[in-house]
Formats: structure tokens, sequence, C-alpha cells
């Protein structure tokens, strides 16, 4: 008996799968993403970090100047100013495009075709460069030659750009234009990936489309409103072009974001030291945005939205 259970264990060992076994990807896989990372991310914010204590005008060698750049910008009332303003644009962009990019993406999700045809034609600011789109809206407000000065009924003077409320309003309005159709893709996929389970069930718990959709739909959404709004938070903070091309930070200093003010140092006052400081300043800003977005979220802990199914 005892020969026999050791024969049959033994057989029982021996078996393997009629597939070949598939492990986990080795670091080699990571070593090109790796590098590429290294390379054109963490050198290059090296080099910022060793310029922001130099005095630097473009030309000659770079001359150590200490805490010298910090304590200019930070003195600056114009560089306080324009945190402010990234801070408020920034924030307007979550509030305008979260609701927005959700309803448009669970709707796209349908089944439809003719919501796929829409689809197609509404992510096509998708496909332009923001700096083609800032163009472009810049030449439709033209407060002589544009929509504006051609409906003075509703524009008042037609100068869009001439009040600091007008031009946040510009700035948001064609972010909104531009990235919503991004963050509506990303809601898209997740919403599509819900379970018919869960509604099948909220249907017959007698919950209609409201109530699927507040009940079900934003529910599993949670981890993809949170990469979303991080996303946001990371571009509404380091967003530059459309700035330069639409308003130049005007009138006077009212839309000097931190990316614009940063430019007006280093390219157009040839105080690199001082641009290196505020560069390095809205990296350590926008990381720590996201850590604490991540942390109070609990995102970090990446709980599955399909628990109990």
């Amino acid at each position: 008996m005892v020969s026999l259970t050791a024969t049959v264990t033994g057989k029982r060992q021996t078996r393997r799968p009629a597939g070949r076994s598939i492990g986990r990807p080795g670091l080699a896989w990571a070593l090109p993403a790796t590098i590429f990372f290294a390379l054109f991310a963490i050198v290059p914010l090296v080099l910022v970090a060793v310029l922001s204590f130099t005095s630097w005008s473009g030309l000659g060698s770079p001359e150590y100047a200490g805490f010298d750049n910090w304590v200019k910008v930070f003195q600056d009332p114009v560089m306080i100013k324009s945190l402010w303003l990234s801070v408020l644009l920034t924030v307007l962009g979550v509030v305008v495009q979260t609701p927005l990019s959700i309803l448009l993406g669970v709707w796209a999700a349908g089944p439809e075709r003719n919501r796929a045809v829409l689809s197609a034609i509404f992510f096509v600011p998708l496909l332009l460069s923001a700096t083609a789109v800032s163009v472009l809206w810049r030449a439709l407000l033209d407060p002589n030659f544009g929509v504006p000065s051609q409906a003075r009924w509703l524009f008042g003077d037609g100068n869009l750009f001439g009040t600091q409320t007008a031009a946040i309003g510009v700035l948001v309005f064609v972010s909104t234009w531009q990235f919503t159709p991004f963050h509506a893709l990303i809601y898209q996929g997740a919403a599509r990936a819900v379970p018919q389970v869960l509604y099948q069930a909220a249907e017959i718990d007698g919950a209609g489309t409201v109530r699927q959709f507040f009940h079900v739909t934003l529910p599993q959404l949670r981890n993809s409103i949170i990469t979303s709004m991080i996303l946001m938070i990371v571009g509404g903070l380091t967003t530059f072009d459309t700035v330069l091309i639409l308003t130049q930070g005007g009138p006077g200093t009212d839309t000097t974001i931190s990316a614009y003010y940063m430019y007006d140092k280093a390219f157009k006052g040839f105080d690199f030291g001082a641009g290196a400081a505020v560069a390095l300043m809205l990296v350590v800003v926008a990381t720590v945005i996201s850590l604490v977005v991540v942390r109070v979220s609990g995102y970090d802990k990446m709980t599955g939205t399909k628990e109990g199914l």
C-alpha cells in the first residue's frame, strides 16, 4: 500500500501543464524605459536644480550664486501672484472639465452608432497641438477681426483679453475645449468596463437611469476620476503655450502664471538661474499636490471597483 501511494504521488508530481508557464517579466523589460526616463527626465531635472543655484545669462560660464535666485524669486510680488493664478486656473479647469468629461464619456460609451460618429467628431481637438488650438482661438476671438467684434451686443467692447476676468475665462474655455475629449476618452473606457450585472441588479431594485448613474456608474469610475484629476492638476500647473499665444501674460501681469513667469525670467530677462528656480519649484509643487491627491483619495491602495462580483 505504501509503495502504491508513493507511485501515485510520484506520477502526480511529474505532471506538467500542457502550455508553457508564464512568469513575471524580468528587470530587463523595464531597462529601456528606465534609461529613457533617466536621460530625458532625471538628468535634465538635476541640471535644472544645479542651474537654480547659479547666475547665468546664457553667455559664458554659470557662476555660483547660492540662494540668491530663490530669495529674488520669492521676493518678487509677480511671482507670488503667478502662483495663485496657476492654482486658480488649475482649480477652474478641474471643476469645469471633470463633470463635462464624465457626462460625455458615459454617454459615448453607449452602443448606438450615432454616438460613435459624434464621439469621433468631438475627439478632433484631441488630435491638434496646443499651439494650433491657441492660434485658432486667438484668431476667432481677435477684438478687431474676430467674432467678438461682430457681436458687441454679447461681448461688450469685443476685447476679451482686456480684463483679467475675461482673459481667465478665455484660457479656461480654450483648455476645456481641447482637453475635455482626452478625459472623456478615459471615462468612456472605464464606463464600458462596468459589469452589466450591476445595472441589471439596480434595475431589479427599481433604480432608474439617474439613480443608476449616481449609485452604479460613478462609484465604478472612482479610480478613473482620480487619475483624470491628477492629469488635470499637473497639466494645469505646467501649462504654458496657451497663455503665451492667447494673452502673453496680460493684461499687464493678470494672467502671468508660474510657467509663463519662468519663461519671462529666463528667455526674456536672460536670467536663467531664476528661471530654473521657478521650474524646479513647479515640479516640486505639482509632485506634492499629486501625492496628496493620491494619499487622500486612497488611490495608492489600488482597491478594485469590482470587489464582490
